[in-house]
């Protein structure tokens, strides 16, 4: 693998940052549409952790009609994201992409495993007071599709493609529904 400049252990320089990505912005053109500066830094896995998908106080997503994903504290369990390095200056996008003005999602920081055994730490962010909710199809797709570009552990891709979508048969935003298009024939 590329020499990602996160191999000091840190990957944060004075202006840039590490995010573990674990939800839609797995897929690179969506982390991109806000965030121009992510670059992918490394597969990793987040220990004693678990993937979970849920409306925020129960009220289903307009962006994409159905459960978003989220993570929750679960002994035993891990969750493989990507670590994107980012610039300092996306990180009010980020937080605004994630909600976390409004309370959605909380700034948590965690440590997560690379393949080769280092330890990062990164930014994530973990949706407050959810009930669960299957995903969409479509953010279910952007979700496997960013694992398969970004070559997550087959094991975890399968349970990602096994997850039970809900039946929205409807349009998500024009920028996703593009990706989809586009991506859509190389993630099946």
């Amino acid at each position: 693998m590329a020499d990602s400049g996160c191999d000091d252990g840190s990957g944060q320089g004075e202006d840039t940052f590490l995010y573990f990505a674990y939800g839609s912005n797995l897929l690179t053109e969506r982390i991109h549409l806000r965030n121009p500066s992510a670059t992918f830094c490394c597969v990793a896995r987040l220990q004693d952790f678990k993937l979970d998908f849920g409306n925020f106080q129960g009220k289903t997503s307009q962006r994409w009609h159905g459960g978003i994903a989220t993570i929750f504290q679960s002994p035993g369990d891990e969750v493989w994201g990507v670590v994107w390095k980012m610039n300092k200056s996306n990180l009010s996008s980020l937080d605004e992409q994630e909600g976390v003005e409004s309370g959605i999602y909380v700034v948590i920081e965690v440590k997560v495993s690379t393949q080769e055994g280092k330890e990062l730490t990164c930014r994530s962010y973990l949706m407050t007071n959810y009930e669960s909710a299957p995903p969409s199809p479509q953010y279910k797709k952007v979700v496997c599709m960013g694992a398969k570009q970004n070559g997550l552990p087959l094991e975890y891709q399968e349970k990602l493609n096994a997850i039970e979508a809900n039946d929205y048969k409807g349009k998500v935003s024009e920028e996703i529904e593009d990706m989809l298009q586009k991506g859509g024939t190389k993630a099946q």
